[in-house]
């Protein structure tokens, strides 16, 4: 589906492309997308496009590989400019070698001084970039959007949201926006005995309810045994009991993965999201997942394919609200699980592996369209440049 995007950035109106929005309806379910990147529309649009994020080991890296992969099976020139957390020297070098490798390519070309076509910056606003491109792309995480990039929104211009809480956000604040989805690992081993127990991942965050959730184990000690895998610093932990196995250590991904299978729930009740992770590869595994009842948690797990547990606001961070679950309510959807029947167990976990795959397939055929719709922008301006 095809829609012209209305509103202007800054009160500034300027002719955009018509730009994909991503179908609410269910799509089949599919292992892999069907996608032919050489259709003369998209062979009419190839890019140079710069990929910039912060490589920071985990869900930036991630989605700054998925998204350089996804790219060029399109047929996309991509460079990928992976700053680092605090290293300036690293994160010069690293743009100077975009830079060059960007004039190289005009030289070759015959242009002085070529822009790529389109930047894509993933969660940062970067603003020493802006005039490396025709077309600056931001693909925001609201929690961790900085009240200093608002005055830089008007150099932007295009947002890719990954959710349609961002969608929302970012369309308030007078920005092009069009929603694309996202998809993540796929994280299914079907060889793994899965026990009913539950599983909780969430990394090095502490935005993911993991504090409440130890405490309420600690409660109850007759409950299944709970494996949580928190790798975050300077934080004291009172002693666990005997039903709680905490991992504090670096796993690799192969273990990571194995975890994942080996229990039938998964306790994901997130304060905040900027796509979720943690949610889209526990719903890979056709596990339970349990996750706070609101945006945008809600928006993947539903009670079609998961458990929903009431929350609260609990403020705000940056651009994002925060949500705790109540406990009684979590409470009640572990007594809930531990209860339930195969049969449902077996119905839940397929809805969520079915939509796994819907949604992957659906995320990168989209993801593609509006790349190519920002293409033949880039294409125009550089024309008239």
């Amino acid at each position: 589906m095809w829609v012209m995007p209305t509103g202007a950035i800054g009160g500034c109106s300027r002719p955009m492309p018509s730009y994909p929005v991503a179908s609410r309806r269910q799509m089949p379910m599919m292992t892999r997308p069907v996608i032919d990147p050489f259709t003369e529309r998209t062979r009419q649009t190839m890019s140079n496009i710069n990929l910039i994020a912060r490589d920071n080991g985990a869900g930036l890296s991630r989605d700054m590989h998925l998204l350089a992969t996804l790219l060029r099976e399109g047929g996309h020139d991509v460079t990928i400019t992976g700053l680092g957390h605090r290293s300036r020297l690293s994160n010069r070098l690293r743009r100077l070698y975009a830079r060059i490798r960007r004039l190289v390519r005009g030289w070759f070309s015959g242009t002085f001084n070529a822009r790529y076509d389109i930047n894509i910056m993933l969660e940062h606003v970067r603003p020493e970039s802006f005039d490396q491109a025709h077309v600056n792309i931001l693909i925001p995480n609201p929690e961790w959007f900085r009240e200093e990039w608002l005055r830089e929104l008007t150099q932007i211009d295009l947002i890719f949201a990954k959710t349609r809480h961002a969608e929302r956000i970012f369309s308030s604040l007078g920005c092009r926006t069009v929603f694309i989805g996202f998809t993540g690992n796929d994280y299914l081993d079907p060889d793994v005995v899965r026990q009913p127990t539950f599983f909780h991942g969430p990394g090095r965050s502490g935005n993911k309810g993991t504090m409440p959730l130890l405490e309420l184990w600690a409660q109850h000690p007759e409950w299944p045994s709970l494996t949580a895998v928190w790798r975050r610093k300077h934080i004291e932990l009172p002693a666990m009991p005997a039903n709680v196995n905490l991992i504090r250590d670096y796993l690799p991904e192969e273990e990571l993965r194995r975890l994942h299978n080996a229990s039938t729930f998964h306790l994901c009740p997130s304060q905040t999201e900027g796509f979720g992770h943690s949610l889209i590869e526990s719903l890979s595994t056709g596990c339970v997942t349990i996750t706070t009842d609101a945006e945008p948690m809600n928006e993947l797990v539903t009670p079609a394919r998961g458990v929903v547990v009431h929350a609260h606001d609990a403020g705000t961070q940056e651009l994002a609200t925060l949500y705790d679950f109540d406990l009684d309510a979590m409470r009640g959807a572990i007594e809930r699980c531990i209860s339930m029947s195969r049969e449902e167990q077996a119905s839940l976990g397929h809805a969520a592996r079915e939509w796994y795959e819907a949604n992957d397939r659906s995320f990168r055929q989209h993801f593609l369209e509006a790349i190519a719709a920002a293409a033949a922008s880039a294409s125009t301006k550089r024309d008239a440049a």
